[in-house]
């Protein structure tokens, strides 16, 4: 990346960057507007009350809100044990390698590709001596519907577990294999649109094994998911629908 700046034009999303205070952002161009890098100050969103803050996963992810601008803010957490020691700090090993410019362009690539996930607005880093905490800004899908809600409300018809195999399976079809695929970052549109979540830590390679992988890591999710919930939610049937459509796409 270029210290001073640079913009890469790639179909719609023009990748452009810049240095901040301890380290840089990215941002689309095309989005119009001056990058700033208080786009990810969260109390200054929330002062003038243009921001909605969700619990979720390993943080608060905030909804924003301002004239035509409909983003979504997340600051990267980890998870497991080790989160108790370094909580938001990741190990600074280059500004390209960082967690948000790498999920960022994944994002940039499958806008081009056409792929039903969050257009990127933004990301950034920071170092603090030798480690750095980092940020993402999307822009807000049209649907905040996760898989594990609606199933929390109700049974899915025999239709919809379909398409959200064929979703995952144009992902698969492109070679973008999703680090962490499971109930609550699969998201229902209001007609037949299925979204994806959460590419932290996703890739694109050559097809193979690990499409399994990923669909296993689904359905256990599911499993665990409906485990409480009343008979009928999920199990065998539902998930030979999802898997077979997947498989087809």
């Amino acid at each position: 990346m270029n210290e001073a700046g640079a913009t890469i034009v790639a179909g719609d999303v023009r990748e452009a960057s810049r240095p901040i205070t301890r380290g840089a952002m990215l941002y689309d161009a095309s989005l119009g507007g001056h990058a700033d890098d208080r786009w990810f100050d969260r109390d200054r969103w929330g002062e003038r009350g243009a921001s909605e803050r969700q619990a979720g996963g390993r943080g608060t992810v905030v909804f924003l809100r301002d004239d035509a601008r409909r983003w979504v803010l997340r600051h990267y957490r980890r998870g497991g044990a080790v989160a108790r020691l370094l909580d938001d700090r990741y190990l600074y090993t280059g500004g390209d390698r960082t967690r948000s410019f790498r999920e960022w362009r994944l994002l940039r690539e499958l806008s081009m590709l056409g792929l039903p996930a969050p257009r990127p607005v933004a990301a950034r880093y920071r170092r603090h001596g030798i480690f750095y905490r980092a940020d993402l800004l999307t822009v807000e899908l049209p649907s905040r519907l996760t898989l594990a809600r609606a199933l929390a409300a109700g049974a899915l018809p025999s239709e919809r577990w379909a398409e959200i195999g064929r979703c995952i399976g144009r992902f698969h079809a492109h070679g973008v294999r999703h680090a962490d695929l499971n109930a609550h970052n699969v998201v229902l549109g209001h007609a037949r649109e299925v979204y994806l979540l959460d590419f932290d830590r996703g890739r694109i390679e050559t097809r193979g094994p690990w499409e399994d992988a990923v669909l296993a890591r689904l359905e256990r999710s599911l499993v665990k998911v409906t485990r409480e919930l009343p008979a009928g939610r999920f199990g065998g049937e539902q998930w030979q629908l999802l898997a077979d459509a997947c498989r087809r796409a």
